[in-house]
């Protein structure tokens, strides 16, 4: 096996799980069969062998012989290269698993996790967003964006759907495989119905994903629906620092305005913590009407 694995074949538990990047040391063959055997997601484990690919060629050392001081002097080099504490925080989980989980070692009992930020969400009006929707004619890229704001989906969701994950007639829409390897139920919006019995009509016959990518049996890719909104954005003339996952924001934030119970909310997005769902009520146009001024 480790010989088949030097001369850069990718083992088969890794590729019937579509992991086409692995670094070529062969020690990261164990860390990448676990991730796989424990349900991470393919992007999970991707990022999760380039920050311990990443991390052993700036020591400059062997997994053998890292020690704890050359786990801080990577987390400040990562500091002063401008990375977020988010972004240090899965630094620390993607080595604590390979080093602790893996290799057995105790390296992190005087490693503290950095604070996570606690930046407010961007969040797009309701005339932005019809703006944003209307500013191209291509189909494929309303219907994209329709959903990714009218069902709350995050753009990794979007971007696999498939037909037959539609149901039209009950105005529902099913979310195979989200964050955590879940499946949930969300709503799909009069417009978006709309838009797909139009997309639906010049649809492939054999087509599986309801966003096909350039690949046969692939699907779009998420950073080229990221350039889809980008494009429509610009053409919009909407100067804000949003993204694809802006429009989830707002679907948030709307339905909150509206007055929905926010644990209904939580369902809908696919979140397991209600506190995750709950950042939303701090920028709620909704929440802060219903405060009366102490001067009143």
């Amino acid at each position: 096996m480790k010989s088949d694995f030097n001369k850069g074949l990718i083992p088969s538990i890794i590729r019937q799980n579509q992991i086409n990047f692995l670094p070529k040391s062969h020690h990261f063959y164990t860390l990448a069969q676990e991730l796989v055997i424990r349900g991470f997601s393919r992007r999970t484990i991707k990022t999760y062998l380039s920050i311990n690919q990443r991390f052993l060629v700036f020591i400059r050392k062997s997994a053998k012989e890292v020690a704890t001081q050359d786990i801080k002097e990577y987390l400040l080099y990562l500091k002063s290269r401008g990375q977020s504490n988010t972004s240090l925080n899965l630094a620390i989980s993607a080595l604590k698993f390979y080093y602790q989980q893996i290799l057995k070692r105790k390296l992190f009992f005087n490693i503290q996790r950095p604070k996570r930020e606690k930046y407010l969400p961007v969040v797009l009006s309701r005339a932005e967003i019809i703006k944003l929707i209307d500013s191209t004619r291509n189909l494929k890229h309303k219907l994209l964006l329709s959903l990714l704001y009218g069902s709350g989906l995050r753009v990794s969701e979007a971007v696999k759907l498939k037909i037959n994950h539609l149901d039209l007639e009950n105005s529902k829409l099913l979310v195979k495989d989200g964050k955590g390897n879940k499946d949930r139920r969300t709503i799909l919006s009069a417009s978006s119905i709309n838009l797909l019995n139009d997309y639906l009509e010049s649809a492939d016959v054999n087509q599986t994903y309801l966003f096909p990518g350039a690949k046969d049996k692939s699907h779009l890719s998420q950073r080229s629906a990221q350039k889809i909104f980008d494009q429509c954005q610009s053409r919009a003339g909407i100067n804000k620092q949003a993204s694809c996952h802006s429009l989830r924001h707002s679907f948030a934030i709307h339905l909150l305005d509206n007055g929905t119970d926010i644990s209904v909310i939580q369902k809908l997005l696919g979140h397991q913590n209600i506190k995750t769902t709950q950042i939303y009520a701090k920028v709620s146009d909704y929440a802060i009407s219903k405060v009366i001024s102490p001067l009143d």
